[in-house]
């Protein structure tokens, strides 16, 4: 029991020591870390304070290096300145001394003009006197020249001036005349310059037309079926369609006659149609012929807006481009009238160019000036004056109007285009090929006219040629001298106007060559 106490006893003292040591250890251990702590406040209060000194020492240097950069741009903005006063108190000082440099110069200036002008006075008052006595010598000499002639100062001043002017006028006279000789030689050169460019330069077409249209058919018994029984069929055709059948021997053809190109076509689908179809009788006659009719109305507007597209003419009224259309179907002198207007206006355009003027105006006057010649009803009105009428009616402008009436001179000419419409009208008219001539007629006439030519003494061989529109005569050089040539081709062209009829006019040209031969052996 005591051994237990004592064990219990020494076991708490034990206890007790140990919780004793324990605590002095805890205490020991925590001022340690106390002190540490402390230690570590105090390092980082210094270098708190180390950083402070720093950071200050930093910012007082940047204001000094701010202090001394503005006072630098400050002393740099202010010399600036100075410059710029110096400079401008320096250019004003300059023109103080211009300023006063030019009125020294004017106030010296001005004393030498009042010299000059004192100068002058005395100059005008010697120069007066002079002239006073100039003029006292001119009188007494004028008075010496009068009583030596005769004649008083405006009376031979008078007769001077009528002398004067009669020898101008003669020289007016002769160099008028010399002005007119020559614009008369280089007008017509230019005018026949003109014609041959815008002649070379047209295409035309050389077909003529005939007043017949052969219609082949593939056999004869056609025939019998288009002349029906008792000729009820061609009747019908004929009175449809106003065109003659002639209906002959002829084999496997039969002839349309009529003066007019447009029935005559029209005459010609129908019976292709109905031969074709192979019911010929008149109700299917008069059928098949009033839809060609139709056909044919549209076949004119499409040929007229075509005519009227490839000459480059615009806002021509639909009417006149029908009547240009109906041209196509028309001939003058065996001549297609829609192809000689077209000739017309092309010659017209060219010339107009070559002349400087409007050249689709004249285009557009030249292709309608025929329109009178295919007028929807007849009239007594000459096709010149209906076609100005029909121009003018349809809004045309007024040169072209004027130029369709006077192009074969039924009115006055008022615009310049007018005289060209009616000098391009004459040469399609004219040229070789346009109109249709009888062949013995035409031979005749070449002929006659070379005979002509061979009837002189001394022409050894006469030719016709470009279709009886120039003669060139070979003469004999041994028996016509070239003082000849230039008689004799003046007495042959002078011949050929007074005995011989023809279209346009006639070159002759005669030809004079002298050549020496022989032969080397």
């Amino acid at each position: 029991m005591t051994e237990t106490v004592i064990v219990v006893i020494v076991g708490v003292a034990a206890l007790v020591v140990g919780i004793i040591a324990g605590k002095f250890l805890f205490a020991k251990n925590v001022q340690g870390k106390v002190e540490e702590a402390e230690r570590q406040a105090k390092k980082v209060v210094a270098d708190a304070q180390t950083a402070a000194e720093n950071l200050k020492k930093e910012k007082l240097l940047e204001a000094k290096e701010k202090f001394v950069q503005l006072k630098a741009e400050h002393d740099k903005e202010v010399l600036e300145k100075n410059k710029r006063v110096n400079d401008t108190e320096s250019r004003i000082k300059q023109k103080e001394q211009s300023i006063n440099q030019k009125i020294e110069n004017l106030d010296k200036q001005a004393k030498d003009n009042e010299a000059i002008k004192e100068n002058l006075n005395r100059q005008i008052e010697v120069v007066n006197l002079k002239r006073t006595e100039l003029e006292k010598h001119q009188e007494e000499h004028i008075r010496r020249l009068e009583k030596i002639a005769g004649l008083t100062a405006e009376e031979a001043k008078a007769q001077l001036v009528e002398s004067l002017r009669q020898e101008a006028q003669s020289r007016a006279l002769a160099l008028q005349q010399e002005i007119i000789d020559d614009a008369k030689q280089k007008a017509n050169k230019e005018a026949r310059k003109i014609i041959i460019q815008s002649i070379q330069r047209t295409a035309a077409e050389q077909a003529i037309e005939n007043s017949i249209t052969v219609f082949n058919l593939e056999s004869d018994e056609i025939k019998g079926q288009i002349i029906g029984r008792e000729g009820r069929n061609i009747r019908a055709i004929e009175a449809a369609t106003g065109v003659d059948l002639i209906v002959d021997d002829t084999p496997e053809a039969i002839v349309l006659s009529s003066f007019d190109p447009l029935r005559r076509e029209i005459a010609r689908l129908s019976l292709q149609r109905l031969v074709s179809d192979g019911r010929i009788h008149p109700a299917r006659i008069e059928e098949i012929v009033d839809k060609t009719r139709k056909q044919i109305e549209e076949q004119v507007m499409e040929i007229g807006e075509r005519t009227v597209i490839e000459l480059g003419i615009h806002g021509l009224h639909k009417e006149l481009v029908r009547i240009v259309g109906k041209m196509r179907f028309r001939s003058s002198y065996g001549q297609n009238l829609l192809m000689h207007s077209r000739e017309v206006a092309n010659l017209c355009g060219i010339m107009a160019a070559e002349l400087g003027m409007n050249p689709k105006l004249a285009k557009r006057a030249g292709l309608l000036h025929d329109i009178g010649k295919v007028p929807d009803e007849e009239t007594e009105l000459s096709h010149a004056l209906l076609g100005m009428k029909l121009a003018e009616k349809y809004g045309e402008n007024p040169a072209v109007v004027n130029a369709i009436g006077a192009h074969h001179d039924e009115v006055e000419m008022q615009y310049v285009i007018a005289p060209i419409i009616q000098a391009c009208d004459a040469i399609s008219g004219a040229r070789p090929g346009a109109r249709r001539e009888i062949m013995q007629q035409y031979l005749q006439r070449i002929k006659d006219l070379e005979n002509l030519a061979l009837g002189y003494p001394g022409v050894e061989k006469a030719y016709a040629i470009q279709a009886g529109r120039e003669l060139r005569v070979i003469v004999e050089a041994d028996k016509v001298t070239d003082v000849d040539s230039d008689k004799l081709s003046f007495e042959i062209a002078q011949k050929i106007q007074t005995e011989m009829t023809y279209p346009g006019q006639i070159k002759v040209t005669v030809i004079r060559e002298k050549r020496a031969v022989n032969v080397a052996r």
